[in-house]
């Protein structure tokens, strides 16, 4: 599979030798192809071909692929729909509006944007449930999306209003 790799399997890391990817993140990391491209005087400019209208820019090369995945995090926000799986260069490379630039695959953490909720068996005192109900209630929202809510708070987060579960 394109940007999929096997438990074992290591890249090379900017100035770092080589990176292993952990298990647990086999699913969430995939590289993209990105189509970079920069006028005179200008930022350098970055298209995701695989993802219509993600695009981004900045104005060191070093930074792009950060600019990149808050593009994609930003695009697909409160989605229900992942993005799609990432094509091989060559899909693009021959298309017209892709010939004055040059590309480079950039890893998007897919974790950072995947809405799928999880179960979790947590303790907590009494009473603390008891007030964390009462305010979920005051709010018309489930306790699991009154916890999300108050995590992405403390964590900050933007603070978005969770969804109802």
């Amino acid at each position: 599979m394109p940007g999929h790799r096997a438990a074992s399997e290591a890249r090379p890391a900017a100035g770092h030798g080589y990176q292993h990817f952990p298990a647990s993140r086999l699913e969430e990391v995939m590289l993209y192809p990105v189509y970079v491209h920069k006028d005179e005087d200008s930022a350098y400019g970055a298209i995701v071909p695989d993802m219509l209208g993600v695009h981004s820019a900045a104005d060191n090369l070093e930074d792009l692929p950060a600019a990149v995945q808050e593009a994609v995090e930003l695009m697909y926000e409160g989605e229900a729909l992942m993005p799609p799986r990432p094509n091989l260069v060559d899909k693009y490379r021959r298309q017209r509006e892709f010939k004055s630039g040059f590309w480079m695959l950039v890893d998007i953490d897919l974790s950072k944007i995947n809405t799928r909720a999880v179960r979790l068996n947590i303790s907590l005192p009494e009473n603390l449930v008891g007030k964390i109900d009462a305010a979920a209630a005051s709010r018309h929202m489930s306790r699991s999306a009154f916890l999300a809510l108050a995590a992405e708070h403390e964590l900050g987060g933007r603070g978005r209003k969770a969804p109802v579960r």
